[in-house]
């Protein structure tokens, strides 16, 4: 995997594009919406919102898990399997 996890990838995420939507599509399928999306140095991520997945949970994702973005298709491309995108950490909302 990427070595710095918690950044995005050159050219993933231009300036001023904003991921909040888009449909999240893991190495198997899709797996739900991201919710919130941070750009913060050395701790970049996106929230993913699974929806009917696993009961509505929202999950973290590292930034650096980001493969490609389909900006036509608002899909985000993600380096993970479904089963590892459910065992990330729940988003805490405090």
């Amino acid at each position: 995997m990427y070595a710095e996890i918690w950044t995005y990838r050159a050219n993933v995420l231009p300036d001023g594009r904003r991921l909040e939507g888009f449909t999240v599509e893991a190495k198997d399928g899709r797996i739900g919406k991201v919710d919130e999306a941070t750009d913060e140095v050395g701790g970049s991520a996106i929230v993913v919102d699974t929806g009917p997945w696993i009961f509505g949970r929202k999950v973290v994702v590292p930034a650096g898990a980001i493969e490609r973005v389909d900006w036509d298709e608002k899909v985000v491309h993600v380096g993970m399997t479904k089963d590892q995108i459910k065992s990330s950490p729940e988003f805490d909302t405090e």
